[in-house]
């Protein structure tokens, strides 16, 4: 969510909302790797234990936080604009760093996502000039 609406307000011209003035990480995944990992999964079902239904829980993630500024800087490049960046307080309610425990996910399919954060952005950002026509600057030197 934060992509598409970062997008949109740098093309438009718009600042860009940073809560605890960018002291925040988030983990960011593409989603070829979540379909990947949706590919994978459904090639190895959970056994049955007893009369439940057979089911797992993963967390499908890159399991690596992002600093938000780090985040906005791969857009920013992406673009070739810089963002008129409005830095504010952290919302109620809102954590510092989150990111997915990989882990059980990694030894159930062994696999771990392929595309980086910055590789993402500029896909999505191919995307959304292609999708919404939308004039994209030349990269920033």
């Amino acid at each position: 969510m934060a992509l598409f609406k970062f997008t949109k307000a740098m093309l438009a011209g718009q600042p860009v909302d940073i809560y605890n003035h960018g002291e925040m990480a988030r983990d960011f995944t593409y989603i070829d790797d979540i379909v990947e990992s949706i590919l994978r999964l459904r090639l190895l079902p959970p056994d049955a234990v007893g009369s439940e239904p057979p089911h797992q829980l993963f967390n499908i993630g890159r399991g690596q936080p992002v600093k938000l500024l780090e985040f906005v800087d791969c857009l920013e490049a992406a673009l070739g604009l810089r963002a008129e960046r409005r830095y504010l307080p952290l919302q109620a309610g809102d954590v510092l760093q989150t990111w997915a425990d990989v882990s059980a996910l990694s030894q159930w399919i062994d696999f771990q996502p392929q595309v980086s954060v910055d590789t993402g952005v500029r896909a999505f950002v191919d995307w959304y000039r292609e999708h919404y026509q939308a004039r994209i600057c030349a990269p920033l030197q």
